[in-house]
Order: structure tokens, then C-alpha cells, then sequence
């Protein structure tokens, strides 16, 4: 480290060794830099391509600390790691992130709370630990709507919808004693879309160009760029990260999910690092979203982003893999990303794929031509 910047040949530390550490380090190891991952998983994504692997459990403060003095600089390449870990770095001077995006997005009260407080809106919702706090929340919230846990859910994981009052005797058995959950309005969104952006160590603000999502049984299915949305959402889209930015002192690329309905914005989710909505941005943009993240947390400036017309990434679920890769010379036209997961289960993503182009509606034409559609 040199005038507090950390430097090529200076080693970054990643707490979490999934897809997201192992493409931040290769971003990382093309500007010249040597990488240190804590992951308890042998040849996990990240370790394929890291110099040192410290394989121990995220909440082992021993192995934090090892980690800490191996490295110049320490991120995360996910939200739930330890949040009395990332405190321990912050403190040691080698988490220029801090532990508070942390602790805000591990928590879906505090990430609704966080947003309400800075003004920005979001659907109706209610925290409940009860069937009665439940039966009480949906009678003001109204069908549909959704139950989730507080922490830990994703992709469809952690979350019920609540259609009709039948549905509350299931959401009976989802409850569990002690437990805290919030209750939100489904709402009818006309999409739903990604900001990925950076912000720089000094309060510097890049803006990817924004995605529009779609998902599939509840997991993302494809991100398109660029979104359909008119230039007053886009200024709000920015507008609403700029002021979370603002409150939560963010460092490094975070993205935000957001539905869009009848041209107004409902912040839905965040997300502390680099996101699977952004990873078209290796491909379609002059600076990814990786690379823009180390250079953020390293103290160097943000380079401009320029873009390809438009992009659409497509995730390779395990069902997917087994049938792109027997056949992948027949594929076109398109980038392959596959993260060196061993196990290739049913849903579990295993890469992406990323078409460029002039319009979405040439990319359309060659998804079609190369039958991704029928994945």
C-alpha cells in the first residue's frame, strides 16, 4: 500500500469464495494483483484463481484475522458473512466498505427502514412474529402478498405468497417461534429492474446502465440492457441510489433492485457488491462491474463507463449446463462464464451467458437462432 492506495502486486483479501470473489479476482489478477480467499469449501470458485486459500468456516475470527494479515485490503463477495468478522476488519483498517451496508442488507427490516428513512419509496409492508401479528398484517396489506424472513433467503428461498386466506394456514407452518418476518404488497409491477453502480472512496458515483429482470420460478432468469424505461424513472433510479449512497456511506459496487409501476419506482432489495443483474457489464461495458470495484476499494478513480447499445445475460442453471456443454461448439455468438462448481444441481447456477449487440431485437433473434429460448 502506497499513500493509502493499494497498489498491483499489494494482495486483496475475499471473505466468500462463490462465482462473485472468483470474477472479482480475475478483474483483480489482470491489473496485477494477488488474491487471499477465507472459504470452508475445498477448490470453491474464488480458490480456483487465488494465490492463498484460508479454508475455515466465515465466522472464525482466527482465520479473520489471518486473512486481515495477508492482505493490504479486504471486500466480500456476498452479504451474509459475519457481520462481528467485517466489525473486526473494519476496525483493523482493511474493510473500506465497513460492516453497516452489511448490517443494513442482512436484514430486510432494516433494509425497508433504511429506505423509508431516506425518504424513497417502497410497497406497504409489516414486520410480525406472530399468526396473529400475520392475520392482523395481511387484513391491512391485503392479497396478494408475500411473507419472507427477515435474513438469509434468495432466490425464491426464505419466502411464501399469500394469495388468499387459505394461504395463511400454510404461512402458519412457515412461522417459526421467535422468529421475526416481514409481510409485503405484492406489488403488480409493469417490470423490475437493477442499479449497478460504484462509489468511490471520496463519493465519486459511477452508473452501469440499468437492467431490466426477468425471473423464472423466482430465480433470475435473464438481465436485458437497456431496460424499457423513459429518462424521468432513470433519474429517479439515480436519484434514490445517490441518497442511499449518501446514508449508508457505501464504498465499492452495490446494486439495488427496484419494481417499476405506472413510471414510479419501489425499492425492493439491495445488495452490498458486485450482482448477478451487473455481470453483463464484463462483456457489454469498457469497465465491469469487478474491475470498477477494486479499483473503488483500492483508492484508485473510477474510470467512465461506456457501453454496447444494448446486452442480455442469461444464467446457466445446472439443468441448463448439462445441456449447453455437450453441445457447445454449435453455439454462437455469445460469451461463456462458468464458475468450476463441482456440483451441478437442478437450479443452483453454475455460469451465464452473455449476448452483444446493436438493439435487443438482434440479440432476440440470436438467442433464437441458438434455441436458448427453449432452455
Amino acid at each position: 500500500m502506497k499513500n493509502n492506495v493499494v497498489i498491483p502486486g499489494d494482495t486483496i483479501g475475499i471473505l466468500g469464495g462463490g462465482q462473485l470473489g472468483r470474477m472479482m479476482a480475475v478483474a483483480a489478477k489482470h491489473m496485477g494483483y494477488r488474491i487471499a480467499v477465507l472459504d470452508p469449501t475445498e477448490d470453491c470458485p474464488c480458490a480456483q484463481v487465488a494465490d492463498i486459500h484460508i479454508k475455515a468456516e466465515y465466522d472464525d475470527i482466527d482465520a479473520a484475522l489471518k486473512l486481515a494479515e495477508e492482505s493490504s485490503v479486504v471486500t466480500y463477495e456476498f452479504e451474509n458473512v459475519d457481520l462481528k468478522v467485517a466489525k473486526l476488519l473494519q476496525e483493523a483498517g482493511k474493510l473500506p466498505q465497513g460492516a453497516l451496508s452489511l448490517e443494513v442488507t442482512q436484514n430486510r427490516e432494516k433494509e425497508k427502514q433504511t429506505a423509508v428513512e431516506a425518504g424513497l419509496p417502497v410497497a406497504q409492508f409489516a414486520i410480525i412474529e406472530s399468526q396473529n401479528q400475520l392475520k392482523e398484517a395481511v387484513e391491512n396489506i391485503g392479497f396478494p402478498s408475500v411473507i419472507k424472513t427477515i435474513s438469509g433467503g434468495y432466490d425464491g428461498k426464505g419466502q411464501l405468497k399469500l394469495e388468499s386466506k387459505k394461504d395463511l394456514i400454510e404461512a402458519g407452518s412457515f412461522l417459526k417461534e421467535g422468529g421475526k418476518y416481514i409481510v409485503e404488497q405484492w406489488l403488480a409491477f409493469d417490470l423490475e429492474i437493477s442499479q449497478v453502480f460504484t462509489r468511490s472512496l471520496d463519493g465519486k458515483i459511477t452508473y452501469f446502465p440499468i437492467g431490466e429482470n426477468v425471473h423464472r420460478h423466482q430465480i433470475l432468469h435473464e438481465t436485458r440492457v437497456p431496460a424499457q424505461v423513459s429518462k424521468e424513472v432513470e433519474e429517479k433510479v439515480q436519484h434514490a441510489v445517490a441518497v442511499l449512497s449518501e446514508k449508508m456511506n457505501i464504498a465499492g459496487t452495490f446494486a439495488v433492485e427496484m419494481f417499476v409501476k405506472d413510471g414510479e419506482i419501489y425499492i425492493n432489495e439491495m445488495a452490498p457488491r458486485p450482482h448477478n443483474t451487473g455481470h453483463y457489464t464484463i462483456e457489454a461495458c469498457n469497465v465491469s462491474q469487478f474491475e470498477q470495484h477494486i479499483r473503488a476499494i483500492c483508492g484508485l478513480p473510477l474510470l467512465p463507463i461506456h457501453s454496447f447499445p444494448a446486452a442480455v445475460m442469461i444464467n446457466v442453471l445446472g439443468k441448463h449446463r448439462d445441456i449447453l456443454l455437450p453441445k457447445l461448439a454449435e453455439y454462437q455468438d455469445m460469451h461463456l462464464h462458468d464458475y468450476g462448481k463441482k456440483d451441478s444441481r437442478t437450479n443452483r447456477k453454475m455460469g451465464h451467458i452473455t449476448f452483444i449487440g446493436e438493439s435487443l431485437e438482434e440479440i432476440d433473434n440470436l438467442i433464437a437462432k441458438n434455441k436458448v429460448h427453449m432452455w
